[in-house]
């Protein structure tokens, strides 16, 4: 079973602009990588009962799935430094959120409703990071060392489970 633990944070002022920049730098990235699949994917379709006889066939693009979107994270970084300040992995959950996003587009849920067509994110609505493999001993009393970050002031709710913390 694996379980998350949700914790309140409190930032330093510098940390807290790190986080504010990083929040609306994964918010950008979240937005192209949808508008990509988006693109993508108004142009490679055609509905089956109404497709004209003469079509103009245009050049096809690569599908932009999960691994090619985490493979262009190279390209973004070359050509928009700013990406680089930010944790790959964090930066990697940003494509697998767009990815989650799209696939329950598809899927119909357990009642056989389909979800609706994500949405991009507003200013301020992408809200929350993710690192999704951390260190068990970065938790030391009531701070918690994230990776490129530094060590935040943590308030614990519940008691860590035996084992996680040095």
């Amino acid at each position: 079973m694996r379980t998350a633990y949700q914790y309140k944070l409190r930032p330093n002022k510098e940390q807290l602009a790190t986080i504010e920049m990083w929040l609306e730098l994964l918010r950008r990235q979240y937005n192209y990588r949808l508008g990509e699949r988006f693109s993508w994917w108004s142009e490679n379709r055609c509905p089956v009962n109404a497709c004209p006889l003469v079509t103009p066939i245009p050049q096809l693009r690569d599908n932009p799935e999960y691994y090619s979107q985490k493979k262009d994270l190279v390209n973004t970084k070359d050509k928009f430094p700013d990406y680089k300040l930010i944790h790959s992995q964090v930066l990697q959950d940003c494509i697998k959120r767009v990815k989650l996003a799209f696939d329950r587009w598809f899927k119909a849920d357990k009642n056989g409703h389909k979800l609706g067509k994500p949405r991009f994110k507003g200013k301020g609505r992408y809200r929350s990071l993710t690192y999704p493999q951390i260190k068990q001993n970065c938790i030391e009393e009531n701070q918690i060392n994230l990776p490129k970050i530094g060590k935040i002031k943590l308030i614990q709710h519940r008691p860590l489970p035996d084992g996680f913390h040095s």
